[in-house]
């Protein structure tokens, strides 16, 4: 079930708020767990079970883990598990089309449909039982409180990677009142704005854009671009939002990483979540940067190369996360103390990696040497032609509008608004607007038949 349908905005979730409200306090934890449980099920009842398993198998190991003198063993069982349920069912199917090129082999696919969400919360899994061994939380004590974390509706199936840490005391005691309620209901229609009228719309032009030119393959990088960063962070803010109504804070996943002056920089804006995961937990176990140059280099690739492999069973997502992991060697080697003495060109330097990024991101590598030649204009197209300068005109002002709302121009003027004689202008408009851009959303919605999210197949 998509948060961005009909079906989810005015049946499942008041529904759910109906119950979680009126029930007393003590029950809503129970509450969450069935109603999360009842919306995997509806986006993916064959695998109900798996996700009940990773619940069961991950408590009972982080009590062993925590009362016995075997802490090793049992965290070595508990990786294999969840690192062992990802390769199954995420990779089996590429390792066997590598496995049958490189060895002239003929294996048989098996096809493995890929479980929603199950990069997110095993992920949130192995974080927790990681630092139950680190002894930076205690293990759960209430298996119903564990299985809510793990199977969390608002961040189930497409995150943030939200640690048991961050929300442990939430879990036990948490408070539910008017202003986490108003600012999560604007949290999550703006996240629903930025998915349906953002993202939606311009995750339609790259499969217009037929013609083979320079300006087409141009559009499409940037088209690209955008649309990832809008129904990624357009999901975040949702499930963000929600957490609020139900009282959980979670950590933000994105901090306007298009206005970032470096990739180091970009990194620490970007997937929040999933970068310090790696970071704490692969990064800093292998020596992080205090060990030798050539050890820091493995250790970056490494890193890079997972996150990369994290996001798909793809050579383009190696390549993709490699690429970063070079430019930041690079950056940290050579680049950053240019870098700092400028002011535009380390924008346009930023951007222009990105954008390359996420064509190498969002494409097959068959077709993206010929989408890389034409940008750099080593191949024989034009720069032009009349269908991509058709298309350019059709979508301009939709791109525009994506650059200004990817940056905090708009919000810091309605924050230095609120601080003047306005505030009361501004505070009367405001639930109109949310209400307007709703109304607005539920017709696009209606009308439309293309809202994928791209994260659900991580």
């Amino acid at each position: 079930m998509l948060f961005s349908s009909i079906t989810f905005i005015y049946y499942f979730l008041p529904i759910f708020l109906l119950f979680y409200f009126l029930v007393p306090k003590k029950y809503r934890n129970f509450i969450i767990l069935v109603f999360s449980l009842l919306f995997y099920f509806l986006g993916e009842p064959r695998y109900i079970i798996l996700l009940l398993l990773s619940c069961f198998i991950n408590y009972y190991l982080g009590k062993l883990i925590e009362k016995t003198n075997h802490k090793k063993l049992f965290l070595i069982i508990a990786l294999i598990y969840n690192i062992g349920q990802l390769l199954i069912f995420k990779y089996t199917d590429f390792f066997i089309e590598n496995i049958n090129a490189i060895f002239k082999t003929n294996i048989s696919y098996l096809y493995i449909v890929l479980p929603i969400g199950i990069s997110f919360f095993t992920f949130q899994a192995l974080s927790y039982i990681i630092d139950v061994y680190n002894n930076k939380v205690k293990a759960s004590d209430n298996l119903l409180s564990f299985m809510m974390y793990i199977s969390l509706f608002p961040q189930l199936v497409a995150g943030p990677i939200v640690r048991y840490s961050d929300i442990e005391k939430e879990i036990k005691n948490r408070t539910t009142n008017y202003s986490n309620f108003s600012s999560g209901v604007k949290r999550f229609i703006t996240g629903l704005a930025k998915k349906v009228l953002i993202a939606n719309v311009i995750g339609e032009l790259p499969a217009l854009l037929i013609e083979e030119t320079t300006l087409s393959s141009m559009l499409k990088a940037i088209s690209y671009t955008l649309q990832i960063y809008f129904d990624f962070s357009g999901y975040s803010d949702m499930a963000i939002g929600l957490g609020l109504i139900l009282g959980f804070h979670f950590l933000e996943n994105f901090n306007y990483p298009f206005i970032a002056s470096s990739i180091t920089d970009f990194w620490r804006r970007w997937h929040i979540s999933l970068s310090s995961f790696f970071r704490d937990y692969v990064y800093i176990p292998l020596g992080g940067n205090r060990c030798s140059t050539l050890k820091w280099i493995r250790n970056i690739l490494v890193v890079w190369f997972l996150t990369g492999f994290w996001h798909g069973a793809s050579f383009n997502f190696i390549i993709w996360g490699l690429y970063f992991g070079i430019i930041l060697i690079i950056e940290k080697l050579f680049l950053k103390k240019y870098l700092d003495k400028t002011k535009v060109f380390k924008h346009i330097y930023t951007m222009f990696i990105v954008i390359i990024s996420f064509l190498i991101f969002s494409l097959p590598i068959k077709e993206l040497l010929p989408e890389l030649k034409n940008i750099f204009m080593i191949s024989d197209v034009p720069f032009s032609g009349s269908e991509a300068i058709y298309y350019f005109k059709s979508y301009f002002i939709v791109i525009i509008l994506a650059c200004i709302f990817s940056t905090p121009l708009i919000s810091n003027i309605i924050k230095k608004l609120k601080q003047t004689k306005f505030k009361i202008v501004i505070d009367f408009i405001e639930p109109i607007y949310y209400l307007a851009l709703l109304t607005l959303v539920t017709a696009y919605l209606i009308d439309s038949s293309f809202n994928p999210f791209l994260y659900f197949r991580f």
